[in-house]
């Protein structure tokens, strides 16, 4: 049986996920923004937690934690570094790891640069991406303790997946992002579909996410830094990805 994610808001505008093996039963939330939309969502489905893959330490992803943990004695999986602050870890994660959900296979990706601690979840049979903030839908996480060389890094291993997995971030940040790569990429018809699609999508008030991971290396200007005409678009003809990236980051910042 495959396996079933859902999807919910969680505090302003982060996403809540689940996803449960029917199989043996078991249920993991990624990350844990705040106890209660989570509950709800596993109460609504009569799932019982069993794991909670943490991707990095920002309260916004862990203030659920401790909650968690207390009603239903879950597993806590986090990164690697212990100076973080996250409650009640069970089990460090690093770089190839591959985590167990039931028979789920979650392998862990480092991907630092937002925080030093960043990780990505890959459920490879699964073909779902669980890429926090470090890869948003037409945009990137803010880079708070890494390197811009260190976060392109990260997108291009996250570039190097599969086109056909689909990509799940932490925030419903999608709108925002159209708004500002039109600036910087006005002529990419990708770009243009995708924000025509997100236009309808929030005028629903339906989420922008999961979207196809082959949909975003055409349509983000952030997975595209080593490609000529980005650079052009930002009068670095011939300057290295890492410094196109950084500048397109700066830019977003302003924005």
């Amino acid at each position: 049986m495959a396996a079933e994610i859902r999807t919910f808001s969680c505090l302003t505008d982060n996403f809540g996920y689940l996803i449960h093996d029917p199989a043996t039963k078991a249920t993991a939330s990624i990350d844990a923004p705040e106890a209660a939309p989570i509950i709800k969502a596993l109460e609504r489905e009569g799932w019982t937690l069993t794991d909670i893959l943490v991707t990095h330490h920002h309260a916004d992803h862990v203030g659920g934690v401790a909650e968690l943990k207390q009603k239903y004695n879950c597993r806590v999986v986090a990164p690697h570094d212990k100076t973080t602050k996250i409650a009640n870890v069970d089990l460090r994660a690093i770089n190839g790891d591959v985590i167990k959900v039931g028979s789920l296979l979650a392998r862990v990706l480092e991907t630092p640069g937002h925080t030093l601690d960043h990780i990505s979840y890959v459920f490879d049979t699964e073909k779902a991406l669980f890429a926090a903030d470090t890869l948003f839908s037409i945009g990137c996480g803010r880079v708070f303790e890494g390197t811009y060389p260190m976060m392109w890094d990260s997108l291009l291993k996250l570039r190097a997946l599969p086109d056909d997995f689909k990509l799940y971030c932490g925030h419903e940040y999608t709108a925002s992002n159209v708004k500002f790569a039109l600036t910087v990429d006005a002529n990419n018809p990708a770009l243009k579909a995708r924000a025509e699609e997100v236009t309808r999508l929030r005028a629903e008030n339906k989420p922008t996410i999961p979207v196809l991971l082959g949909e975003e290396k055409k349509a983000n200007v952030f997975l595209r830094a080593d490609e000529p005409s980005v650079a052009a678009n930002l009068h670095m003809k011939g300057a290295n990805a890492a410094d196109v990236f950084g500048e397109l980051r700066e830019r977003k910042n302003k924005s």
